[in-house]
């Protein structure tokens, strides 16, 4: 993800991840207040979980250290967690890897569209405004109403290929 919309982390050298995961949960708990949202004990615990790492996280994963730390927690518990962050645009989905990724966009920006590393699974969100706008004059010239938008294109970081 990014400290800053655009600003790729792919462990960008001086990367402060506590301080990212602090930020993450702030920007969490003043969008829920400011929409009078109610970000319970469990849902903040899944999204913390997800922002502990950039990689993309599956929902049994989640339900592993819950259960870990909670007892047994039951499936619909992490689901239900995951529903209400991602309506409240706290998380994405990505749908190739059936996983999800922390979003510290506020959605102001259009559509999410992830940069995908193959090789560590890394995730960047990454902003389009031109992509955006290029998709919504093609689909209003073809007479088409988009109501679901997914753009995941994978590749390999910077790190990965200097790892080579």
């Amino acid at each position: 993800m990014s400290d800053t919309f655009g600003q790729t982390v792919f462990e960008a050298p001086g990367h402060d991840h506590d301080a990212c995961i602090r930020g993450a949960l702030a920007r969490a708990d003043a969008l829920c207040a400011e929409r009078g949202l109610r970000l319970t004990a469990i849902r903040r615990r899944v999204l913390e979980l997800i922002w502990d790492n950039h990689r993309p996280t599956k929902a049994y994963d989640l339900l592993s250290a819950i259960s870990a730390e909670r007892g047994n927690a039951a499936p619909p518990t992490v689901y239900r967690a995951l529903d209400f962050l991602l309506e409240a645009g706290l998380v994405h989905k990505i749908e190739s890897l059936n996983a999800f990724v922390g979003c510290d966009a506020g959605h102001e920006r259009g559509h999410p569209k992830f940069l995908i590393c193959r090789r560590c699974e890394h995730v960047a969100e990454i902003p389009g405004p031109a992509v955006d706008s290029a998709i919504a004059r093609e689909a209003e010239r073809s007479g088409f109403t988009v109501d679901h938008e997914t753009i995941e294109i994978g590749g390999i970081c910077r790190r990965c290929a200097a790892a080579d």
